[in-house]
Formats: C-alpha cells, structure tokens, sequence
C-alpha cells in the first residue's frame, strides 16, 4: 500500500515521503495513529498545496528577518567603561551589556544570541556578530570606551547664623 508519511518515524522516512508498505503495517499502525495517509491523487494534491504554501511562508518570513538584521547590522553601539591606569579596564563588557545597550536602542535580542567568545576586557571597536532565526547573523559595531568622570562640585556652604 502506498502512504504519505505525516511526521517523520526513525526506520521508515520523513515528513511527506511517498513509501511503499505492507499492507498490515499501513493498516494496524500507520493510518490509526494518524502517522500516514492512504496516497490518493486527493492526498498528493493536498500535501504538495500545502508543502508549497510553507515553502513560501518559510521565504517571507526569512526575507522579514534578513530586514530586521540589516536594521540591527546599521547600530552602532558605544559602551562607556570604567578605566584605571594605563586604560587598564576594571571588569568586562559582557553579552548582557551589548543587550541592555541595544535594547535602550529600540531592539530586543535574547542576550544567548549574541556571539562573543569572551567578555571584552579592553578598549577599542569590535564587531559582535548575533544570531537571529532562520541561520541570519547580523553584525554590529561595539566601541568600548573611557567613562568621563564627573568633576564633584564642592558644595557651598550654607551661612550659620
């Protein structure tokens, strides 16, 4: 009996295989638990509009992604961390600021997509790739620079009468 496979079983094919099988393996186990239908000409019609309707969404919504990573790539983001001598960096610019920095921008990225090896301990520019649905990476600009220090005003003090 010819069957189109609805979910993908280990042994016997994948999602949408057109397989030759036993009879009473058609029968007793495939079509009852809704693993397989009979191949008809209505069946294979119907499978095939509906594989070409999801290779068309899948198309639409990578091309939506591909957009929003063009609009991430063009941010440039610049990070202020605090230095000591010789512009020796106490602690680290780590994913989760380059998240909080672009989320102050407008863009929300799941801090586990941001592809940094290890934290920046440095000054400089750095191109930070993130990973986005779909196998698009988009990159984006990070510059780690000095914290200006606020000169503390002297306060004045109040007259004591």
């Amino acid at each position: 009996m010819k069957v189109i496979l609805q979910e993908t079983l280990e042994g016997v094919g994948d999602l949408g295989d057109l397989l030759d099988v036993s009879n009473g393996f058609a029968r007793n186990y495939l079509l009852p638990r809704k693993k397989a239908v009979e191949a008809n000409s209505r069946n294979i019609k119907e499978f095939e509009h509906a594989k070409r309707a999801a290779a068309e969404k899948a198309k639409k919504e990578k091309q939506d992604i591909e957009a929003h990573g063009k609009k991430i790539s063009a941010v440039s983001l610049t990070i202020a961390a605090q230095v000591g001598k010789d512009d020796k960096m106490f602690g680290s610019v780590t994913a989760k600021d380059i998240a909080d920095g672009l989320a102050e921008q407008g863009f929300t990225v799941d801090r586990r997509k941001i592809q940094l090896a290890q934290p920046i301990k440095e000054l400089g520019t750095f191109a930070i790739a993130i990973k986005l649905p779909r196998e698009v990476t988009a990159t984006i600009a990070v510059h780690v620079v000095k914290k200006q220090e606020e000169q503390a005003e002297p306060e004045e003090a109040a007259p004591t009468a």
